[in-house]
């Protein structure tokens, strides 16, 4: 089967199954500890261990059928839809801000929807983002270069997603979303002088969102020292540390973890990593280590074989939201990072993550198909 493409025609393969199956081996990982961590939760608040389980496997399903989808329809075939995709996941992201439509949990307003059916607007920003820069950065070429009239308006683009994500609060998909659109720039041809200087003039800014919030500046003192406030700021570090620390080379076993039984906050999704680490040891931690650099690998593989300029922009801004949201997931268990609320891709509870996740991966799996022909 033939289809034309910027660069002539090309024909349509088999997609990379390296990073097929690396994503289907995180999925079923992602699963199967799911259902460890949350099972305290779960029975405390449902009165059996199988609520999150069975949530976690429909996401897993829906998802797994997106990307099946679109692992077999072309990327460039609703390149004209983009436009109107990233528009709609704006006026998401809006209304996700207004009280009585935007959910409030933990003292967050990212939710839209009724309980159950609820799901996260910023997820989706994360993908029409990409999509975004991708379509447009392939028609701009050498323009990109130019500061006010080439990266002006994507900077612009950019302010608007990350300032009303930030106001959910959500500062780590904000920096995520941001780090990624960066690496695309700059693969797009945008000068790396003018990335660095606005990154550098961004510092300040992000100090001060930081230092603004209560509770963001106490998880970075946390960071810094978090046996200063051992039982506040400093706790979820040294839970996550004491969990990573007594699973030593192979683990206490699946679902024999004792941080999860209510002393680490979170164990089925931002702290996912460190049940891993007590419960599989320190092979099963390395083992997602390699899982993920193994997808970067392949990712960016795709990327730099892709056919044309958008597929290649388009692989290259979704192995980056990936790979930067499993490091800083990785970071923050490991106490390495400040704590910042960012899931662990394909493994971590959550079905916005999930789902979005996923079809991301169908978009790099469609693309690998062309790569090198």
């Amino acid at each position: 089967m033939r289809r034309k493409r910027a660069q002539g025609i090309v024909r349509r393969g088999d997609p990379d199954y390296i990073l097929f199956f690396t994503v289907l081996t995180l999925v079923a990982l992602g699963i199967i500890m799911v259902f460890s961590a949350s099972m305290v939760k779960s029975i405390r608040f449902f009165g059996h261990p199988y609520h999150y389980l069975f949530r976690q496997s429909i996401w897993a399903g829906l998802g797994l059928t997106g990307m099946y989808f679109l692992m077999n329809y072309d990327c460039w075939r609703y390149r004209n839809l983009i436009p109107y995709a990233y528009i709609l996941s704006l006026v998401l992201l809006i209304l996700v801000l207004i009280p009585g439509a935007g959910e409030m949990r933990d003292g967050a307003r990212r939710w839209l929807g009724i309980g159950s059916l609820g799901f996260q607007p910023a997820e989706v920003a994360k993908l029409t983002t990409i999509l975004f820069l991708a379509d447009n950065l392939a028609r701009t070429k050498e323009k990109i270069r130019q500061l006010v009239k080439g990266l002006g308006p994507y900077l612009v683009a950019l302010g608007i997603t990350f300032g009303l994500i930030l106001l959910e609060p959500d500062l780590g998909t904000a920096v995520t979303i941001a780090g990624a659109a960066v690496v695309v720039l700059y693969i797009a041809g945008a000068n790396l002088f003018h990335l660095t200087f606005l990154g550098l003039a961004a510092m300040p800014l992000l100090y001060f969102a930081i230092m603004s919030e209560d509770y963001r500046r106490n998880r970075f003192l946390a960071f810094l020292d978090p046996w200063k406030d051992p039982t506040g700021s400093g706790w979820q570090i040294i839970q996550a540390l004491y969990a990573l620390g007594s699973g030593g080379p192979f683990g206490t076993g699946v679902g024999y973890s004792r941080q999860k039984w209510s002393y680490l906050p979170q164990p089925d999704t931002d702290f996912i990593f460190a049940v891993i680490g007590e419960e599989l040891g320190f092979f099963g931690t390395a083992l997602v280590l390699l899982l993920f650099f193994t997808l970067a690998w392949r990712g960016y593989r795709t990327a730099m074989a892709a056919p044309d300029r958008y597929s290649c922009l388009l692989a290259a801004g979704f192995s980056t939201v990936i790979t930067l949201q499993a490091v800083v997931n990785i970071g923050v268990a490991t106490g390495s990072l400040p704590i910042t609320g960012i899931t662990l891709p394909f493994v971590s509870y959550g079905g916005s993550s999930l789902l979005m996740s996923l079809l991301s991966a169908g978009v790099l799996l469609n693309i690998s198909r062309y790569a090198n022909r």
